[in-house]
């Protein structure tokens, strides 16, 4: 199945207090390249995170980021660093004693002194409910990505296929011209052996040489058939189950080659027209295939 490497997916999971959203952001790449954003608490999880999502992408720029939230029944995020209020009620009492301040010390002294908070670390078994939460969110995320893909696939698909069917037009075009230049050939043959016998010297070896030369020259047959060959290759491709980006990038390679060849073998304006023509659309096959897994 033909898939985009252009999507974007999203999920979501909560459980124990804990909610985990995930986001993927796929783009094109020669390779498959996986960055991830995490919180602290699952660091340790990076390598599977990316096993997970190689099992379901195999080319492409991968971000994928991860957000973990607390509900309210996970209670406050911060907890009190009680060693450092105990300093620094001490400091503030020594520097009343010293200042002959008679003021008392209050809440809001202390609460100048912004580390007497500190981030609550998470214990084991919330570290396992963050996990938990972070894998069915990225299944979801990653089902939704892949449907955006799939659906993506189909509509490039039907495209190139329309392409490539376009281009076989313009190659059934070259071949009828060039079915009837076959006379046209035969007779500028004639005329030239006709010409080389006339002269008072012939030289057998010239003569077949340049017999040999303009027949290869006109000769377009080997390049039709392969062209066609690719061209069926291409079709039946985008109906293959696995990826199959690379082999369409390779096949639009050797029909462009292809192209080339024809149009210059055949030394024909009208033939130059329709080589022209396929070459555009090959150009527009080209630029999609870029966005082929």
């Amino acid at each position: 199945m033909i898939t985009s490497m252009t999507g974007f997916g999203r999920g979501e999971h909560s459980s124990n207090g804990y909610q985990v959203t995930v986001e993927i952001k796929t783009l094109n790449s020669r390779y498959l390249d996986i960055s991830v954003r995490m919180p602290q608490s699952i660091q340790d999880k990076e390598i599977k995170l990316k096993e997970f999502v190689q099992k379901e992408i195999s080319r492409g720029k991968v971000n994928l980021n991860i957000n973990v939230d607390r509900t309210k029944s996970a209670g406050p995020a911060i907890k009190l660093n009680e060693e450092l209020v105990k300093s620094y009620s001490s400091i503030l009492r020594d520097l009343r004693s010293t200042g002959n301040i008679d003021e008392p010390i209050t809440v809001r002294d202390l609460l100048q002194f912004n580390d007497i908070f500190e981030t609550r670390k998470e214990d084991e078994k919330e570290v396992r409910v963050i996990w938990e939460c972070t894998e069915n969110a990225l299944k979801s995320a990653l089902e939704n990505l892949n449907t955006m893909r799939k659906n993506e696939g189909q509509e490039l698909k039907s495209d190139l296929s329309n392409l490539v069917t376009g281009i076989s037009k313009q190659l059934d075009d070259v071949i009828e011209i060039s079915d009837k230049r076959a006379p046209e050939v035969r007779e500028k043959l004639q005329t030239r052996i006709k010409k080389m016998i006339s002269e008072e010297q012939i030289d057998p070896d010239r003569m077949e040489m340049e017999i040999a030369l303009l027949v290869d020259k006109m000769d377009i047959n080997e390049e039709v058939i392969r062209l066609q060959s690719h061209l069926k290759f291409f079709l039946e491709a985008l109906e293959a189950a696995e990826p199959v980006g690379r082999r369409l990038n390779f096949l639009c390679q050797e029909i462009n080659r292809e192209l080339n060849t024809i149009g210059s073998k055949a030394n024909d304006s009208k033939v130059a027209h329709h080589i022209v023509l396929g070459k555009e659309k090959l150009e527009q096959v080209r630029e999609q295939v870029q966005n082929i897994e």
